[in-house]
């Protein structure tokens, strides 16, 4: 499947490539960075590798996975952002990952914003899920931010987990249809 590139105000979302792997590989090593994600440790580059192949062949098996979230006027790689839904997965999930220094700028929100779209008007999916380990505050504003709905927490990786739910806009939330 050709990956798609979508454009913000500020951001290509564009497919990973191996131009972006040393900074996609630093930002996977960073305590920081994996924090929250998966069993929350640093990968090395090969792991890293692994991982970037695996969010490319996501496009392949499923028509959808993560972006490389680029800024559009110097091209730099922010970090990733799309949509995922491994085999067992509880639903389409967006999650979106960056490099320190461009954290607390919308960037996140923003792709954010650009990949529920795409779900909803080029996939037609009904929901999106974002997986969000308790305790990450950032990530659960960036989800509320994005309109998600926090409808449970459920333990998921070995770790506890917000689940919020976006919506396509002509369907009602739970709590509104209720």
């Amino acid at each position: 499947m050709l990956i798609p590139t979508l454009e913000t105000a500020r951001l290509r979302l564009t497919a990973l490539t191996e131009a972006h792997f040393n900074d996609y590989a630093a930002m996977l090593a960073d305590p920081e960075s994996t924090r929250w994600v998966g069993d929350g440790q640093p990968l090395d580059r090969m792991n890293a590798w692994r991982s970037m192949a695996m969010l490319l062949g996501h496009w392949t098996l499923r028509d959808c996975g993560m972006w490389a979230m680029e800024l559009k006027d110097t091209g730099q790689f922010v970090g990733r952002a799309g949509l995922m839904c491994p085999e067992g997965w509880p639903d389409l999930e967006l999650g979106w990952m960056l490099k320190p220094e461009f954290r607390h700028h919308g960037y996140a929100t923003e792709a954010g914003e650009a990949a529920l779209q795409f779900a909803f008007n080029q996939m037609h999916v009904q929901r999106v899920i974002s997986l969000v380990r308790i305790g990450n505050e950032a990530s659960d504003h960036v989800a509320e931010r994005l309109g998600g709905e926090l409808v449970d927490n459920i333990e998921f990786l070995g770790g506890h987990t917000h689940l919020f739910a976006y919506y396509a806009p002509h369907r009602m939330s739970r709590q509104a249809a209720g």
